[in-house]
């Protein structure tokens, strides 16, 4: 990932919050026949490896992991993001030497990528993801709420990933290189914004 100086992040806690607040990653893995994408939900395991271990599973018709990887797989979070008019930037109105562009967030996780079919394992794995996304509901569901034959079915029908992380990548395009009149304009065009994740973007511009 391209990411000039002022917009790395390089701060666990910052990279780790966007992981866990990013609630679908994409998946990708080279392969001699090209590349290979899935919309995944993942979970972070933070306590293991030395930069955590990414869990999830992917059908087991899918075709990814049935494809050898070349070289490490990508887990790709996204953050909050949005387009910025250069109507916002005060500098407009002195020189008109001005362009959109976009401000985002993201993470790139990348690591050897292990494919598992084992039912203990599946279980577990789901388990946790079920309980990570069903946590905050006032009632919520557990795989222990489905028939026992029933979610070993549905094993059957899925294939786990573990992925350890080698090296983790964080990008917070908010601005940074504007003045800081031009940050205080995109806030504030942004805060006015009717979509929650550009007013999400408003409040992490540092002005």
């Amino acid at each position: 990932m391209y990411t000039p100086p002022a917009f790395r992040d390089e701060d666990r806690a910052s990279l780790l919050a966007t992981i866990r607040a990013a609630r679908l990653a994409t998946f990708i893995t080279a392969t001699a026949e090209g590349p290979l994408a899935t919309p995944l939900p993942l979970l972070i395991d933070e306590d293991e490896g030395e930069h955590g271990v990414l869990y999830g599973h992917l059908a087991r018709a899918n075709p990814q992991w049935r494809v050898p990887p070349v070289g490490h797989g990508l887990a790709i979070f996204a953050g909050p993001d949005a387009y910025v008019t250069p109507s916002w930037y005060a500098v407009k109105q002195e020189t008109g030497k001005v362009v959109p562009t976009w401000n985002y967030v993201t993470v790139h996780a990348s690591g050897p990528v292990e494919f598992f079919d084992d039912a203990s394992r599946l279980l577990d794995v789901v388990t946790r993801l079920t309980n990570l996304h069903e946590g905050g509901r006032a009632a919520p569901w557990a795989v222990s709420d489905a028939p026992a034959a029933f979610v070993q079915a549905q094993l059957r029908g899925i294939v786990g990933l573990r992925m350890p992380i080698a090296t983790l990548e964080g990008k917070r395009k908010l601005s940074q290189n504007r003045s800081p009149a031009d940050r205080a304009g995109v806030a504030a065009g942004l805060a006015e914004s009717e979509r929650p994740t550009e007013r999400e973007v408003a409040r992490l511009i540092p002005v």
